[in-house]
């Protein structure tokens, strides 16, 4: 999963950025104060004044003190450890609290009501004030936890998806090696001159791998330069082996992940060592429309080998295709009686 829905989102909405990102904090506080102060200076005044200035402080300072004690207490030390038992009963006791607040000031207040007021404050409208109070600001820690603990698991999940594709990578280049030290093992006693070849062109393969293959992205021509060394390789071991690279379209330019076609043309050349006749193994390279296809096509040996041991190269492939281009790619396999055929399209 490379693009996450949430993940996108996320990034892309300045709302969201404003209520998780820490640079945000202040103005976030900064708004809360502003929009309680305007609540309460449009609210209908109860007392006259300096009174009712009195009463409008002691509810902000009260409303505050609820919001924060909510947001950095009650919810943090035991809603999001599910301890919703302690999480009412803190709340039960805030509004315990505020009432008893409330009696003791507009006692002392209530000479100075203004005429025909109707609005005292009794416990169940201080209940759901609170209660109010209480859900909106959790709601808004809630939401920031929710938004935290998404990004945390996308991110956790972009770093498993990358840690698995090294692994994939790097089990490509023990599988290659081993294949190739152990033709140049076989030449030494056949063909030295030729297993002197082999181990120079081994050399500049094992420069590729070392160093280009490293990055993340490679240019395509340097891929193919690497397919041409390898196939030319298999060319000095196996005399009757030919091979055609083909390439057509803008090639220069495009970048692609490194090593990612090795897999087939090294199944392919494993799979169509015959004695008794020429075999080939034929790439095809093309780019157009934003699109790069990818055809390895190999002959097949007449007599087939009772087993055939490995299988980890495509294995290998097919899975680094779903992690690097999960929608972007498309795969086709045809094993025909005398050739075998791999058709690869991604979309650059």
């Amino acid at each position: 999963m490379h693009k996450n829905l949430h993940n996108e989102v996320i990034n892309e909405n300045q709302m969201f950025k404003f209520l998780i990102l820490r640079k945000y904090r202040v103005f976030r506080h900064m708004l809360l104060i502003c929009f309680s102060i305007l609540v309460l200076f449009y609210s209908k005044p109860e007392y006259i004044e300096p009174f009712e200035t009195y009463n409008r402080m002691i509810i902000f300072f009260m409303v505050m003190l609820l919001a924060y004690s909510n947001m950095y207490l009650f919810v943090p030390r035991f809603l999001f450890k599910n301890q919703y038992l302690n999480y009412a009963l803190s709340v039960l006791a805030f509004i315990i609290f505020w009432s008893a607040i409330q009696k003791i000031y507009s006692y002392y207040f209530t000479p100075y009501l203004l005429p025909n007021d109707e609005n005292e404050v009794n416990i169940l409208s201080l209940s759901f004030i609170v209660l109010v109070l209480s859900i909106a600001s959790a709601a808004v820690k809630l939401f920031q936890q929710w938004i935290m603990d998404t990004q945390l698991i996308n991110e956790l999940v972009k770093a498993n998806a990358r840690t698995e594709l090294e692994q994939l990578k790097n089990q490509i280049n023990p599988h290659f090696l081993f294949n190739m030290l152990n033709n140049a093992n076989v030449l030494t006693q056949k063909d030295p001159e030729k297993a002197s070849q082999v181990l120079l062109r081994l050399s500049d393969l094992l420069r590729y791998q070392l160093y280009d293959s490293s990055r993340e992205k490679v240019l395509l021509t340097s891929d193919i330069h690497f397919l041409e060394d390898f196939l030319n390789l298999e060319k000095i071991r196996r005399d009757n082996f030919t091979f055609i690279i083909s390439k057509e379209g803008s090639l220069s330019g495009v970048q692609i992940p490194p090593l990612l076609f090795i897999s087939f043309a090294e199944n392919a050349v494993k799979h169509n060592n015959d004695t008794t006749k020429s075999s080939f193994t034929n790439l095809f390279f093309e780019v157009k429309d934003d699109e790069l296809i990818f055809q390895c096509i190999n002959s097949k040996p007449l007599q087939k080998a009772v087993s055939q041991s490995g299988g980890l190269g495509l294995a290998n492939i097919k899975r680094r295709l779903e992690l690097l281009f999960p929608s972007t790619h498309s795969l086709k396999i045809t094993d025909n009686e005398e050739t075998f055929t791999v058709y690869l399209s991604i979309k650059l």
